[in-house]
């Protein structure tokens, strides 16, 4: 539904320095079309690169009207509140945006197009997408990614917001600019926004999950060599869910895991909720392949984990290469940190095994 030509103004109201934040940072970053203008009122003014390390050149501004003369047409939500509920300066910003014209990018959980009042705000001719809507004609899942020919490289994580997208996002990049036939396919908010499309996995019920995610993949995959699927949350999360579903309906031939550099504990939990370890790397990848061996019985080789993506974002230069080493030694596999160093050294990895992929037989083949 968005276009990836659209002026877009950015709804990030004291977001830009926080975690709730992330999605609209994300969008700073990959978004190929354009940002006119970010509001966060808590920042107006700043320069963007100093406030997040970003260097795109978008004013911060301190309200929609500030916006306006940037000429945007659509306003997308940045913020990812507790609870889904957005602060009441933003709100007055998303009632003036759609009043101005403007159509709205909601990926919150609390829908806004059921709201009457917004609605009576929209102009002729624009919408309000709440993204994080449950796709039709949903079916269960059974394994039929497994007869795509594509490369499907499926993200996963020791936590969730540790990069799974970002990682994917880099990977489709260097794969784009090396002329491969390459789709990503978003399961979260921020990659939906990014690529215009995809599947919000956590609007969609646990029955029907994998079979979302599976159908997604297969027409990925009808038009590319390569599937990247962004991961979400964490097999190692007490709170996660998403994993089985993605290994289930991605039928993965690849998995790349990703970690952040000196990270020993969840991070992600509340901050009520008992301390979780993170085991061993090579524990961690023994997991996943263990977990995808069962989750994908019909893949044949059955897949495996070829490389992690460390984020280093934390570390200056020379601890990063030092962290990318050591993670390298200790589980054997290829290491490296795409967003910082980009996705070219992970791609020639994952390339260094056939790029034809022999569709499973057996009972998927029959389904």
């Amino acid at each position: 539904m968005l276009s990836a030509s659209a002026p877009l103004v950015l709804l990030q109201h004291g977001g830009l320095q926080s975690l709730l934040g992330k999605t609209g940072l994300a969008m700073l970053r990959y978004r190929r079309g354009p940002i006119v203008a970010v509001i966060d009122p808590d920042n107006a003014g700043t320069e963007l690169v100093e406030l997040t390390g970003i260097s795109r050149p978008v004013p911060v501004v301190a309200n929609l009207e500030e916006a306006l003369p940037m000429g945007p047409t659509v306003a997308a939500i940045g913020l990812a509140p507790s609870g889904g509920r957005i602060p009441a300066v933003m709100r007055r910003d998303v009632e003036a945006a759609l009043a101005a014209g403007l159509s709205l990018a909601n990926g919150l959980h609390t829908p806004m197009a059921d709201d009457s009042h917004l609605r009576a705000l929209l102009q002729p001719n624009r919408w309000i997408w709440d993204l994080r809507r449950e796709p039709d004609k949903l079916r269960v899942g059974a394994a039929r990614a497994a007869r795509s020919s594509a490369r499907r490289v499926l993200f996963v994580g020791t936590d969730m917001a540790v990069g799974k997208m970002s990682a994917a996002l880099e990977l489709h990049r260097a794969g784009v600019d090396q002329g491969l036939a390459m789709n990503f396919v978003a399961t979260g908010q921020a990659g939906i926004l990014i690529s215009g499309g995809g599947i919000a996995l956590d609007a969609v019920r646990v029955d029907y999950a994998a079979g979302a995610v599976e159908a997604a993949v297969l027409e990925a995959g009808a038009e590319a060599d390569w599937v990247l699927v962004e991961g979400q949350g964490s097999l190692l999360h007490p709170g996660s869910t998403a994993t089985l579903p993605l290994l289930r309906g991605s039928q993965p031939t690849d998995l790349v895991l990703v970690h952040r550099a000196g990270q020993h504990h969840l991070l992600s939990l509340s901050p009520d909720a008992s301390s979780v370890s993170i085991p061993p790397l090579p524990q961690v990848v023994k997991l996943y392949e263990a977990v995808g061996a069962v989750a994908c019985p019909a893949m044949s080789p059955p897949c495996r984990l070829r490389a992690i993506a460390l984020n280093t974002g934390h570390l200056q230069l020379e601890e990063a290469r030092a962290a990318i080493t050591a993670t390298q030694e200790e589980t054997g596999l290829f290491c490296d940190d795409p967003v910082r160093f980009g996705g070219a050294g992970l791609l020639a990895r994952l390339r260094e095994r056939s790029t034809t992929i022999e569709p499973a037989l057996g009972a998927a083949a029959r389904l």
